[in-house]
């Protein structure tokens, strides 16, 4: 199996289509699998207590699903996962999400989804009575239309964590306290407020995987 993964792996960074690599055996029904429509490219997510959680990453192929990296170690809120999140618990919400764009501070390593270059004006809004609530903005602080104070929720993209991150489709109604700026990113060692961490170099390989109809599934 470690061989299998590896070849998977290895045909993502050479750019070869991940269903060319060899399937030595069927592979057993993943748990989200009633759960993901016809998507063919799923991150799994799953608690396995505390911050901590475990990432399994699948392509589906003719054959079944197949797994392409798998028991992956990932971090996720401080204060564990939830079925209904709200700003501030410090929880990462359970279900099932797209994945929209990736972004970073590093330039674009590549990959299906489309990828913005973050910089210093570069803002996740988290106002909550603002009317772009929960979307990545861009604008000089002084001149931001939203609050930016920490106590506001909102985030400079322009840190370490988000050399390369991915956005999650969560609260995507925007409805004010439900929650937003919920990322894939690389993680800093330690839980985080929410998202879902991993560390670089694995994330890398993953953006350059993916494409658009993906979706992160997450569960205790």
């Amino acid at each position: 199996m470690r061989r299998l993964l590896n070849l998977l792996w290895a045909a993502v960074l050479a750019g070869t289509a991940v269903v060319c690599a060899p399937v030595t055996h069927a592979q057993p029904k993943p748990w989200f699998a009633d759960l993901v429509g016809a998507a063919t490219q799923v991150i799994s997510v799953v608690g396995v207590g505390g911050s901590k959680a475990k990432m399994d990453v699948y392509q589906r192929t003719a054959a079944g699903w197949q797994p392409v990296g798998v028991g992956i170690d990932a971090w996720i809120g401080a204060n564990g996962m939830a079925p209904r999140t709200h700003d501030g618990e410090m929880k990462t919400p359970m279900g099932v999400f797209t994945l929209d764009f990736a972004f970073g501070t590093a330039p674009n390593p590549g990959g299906g989804l489309p990828y913005v270059q973050v910089g210093p004006n570069h803002w996740w809004d988290g106002d909550m009575s603002s009317p772009t609530y929960n979307t990545m903005q861009v604008c000089e602080k002084s001149k931001c239309p939203f609050r930016t104070d920490p106590a506001s929720g909102t985030e400079n993209l322009n840190i370490p964590q988000y050399v390369h991150a991915v956005v999650m489709g969560v609260n995507k109604e925007r409805i004010p306290g439900n929650g937003g700026a919920f990322f894939l990113h690389a993680t800093d060692g330690g839980p985080t407020a929410g998202c879902v961490a991993i560390d670089d170099p694995t994330l890398v390989k993953i953006i350059r995987w993916l494409r658009p109809g993906a979706l992160i599934a997450i569960a205790k």
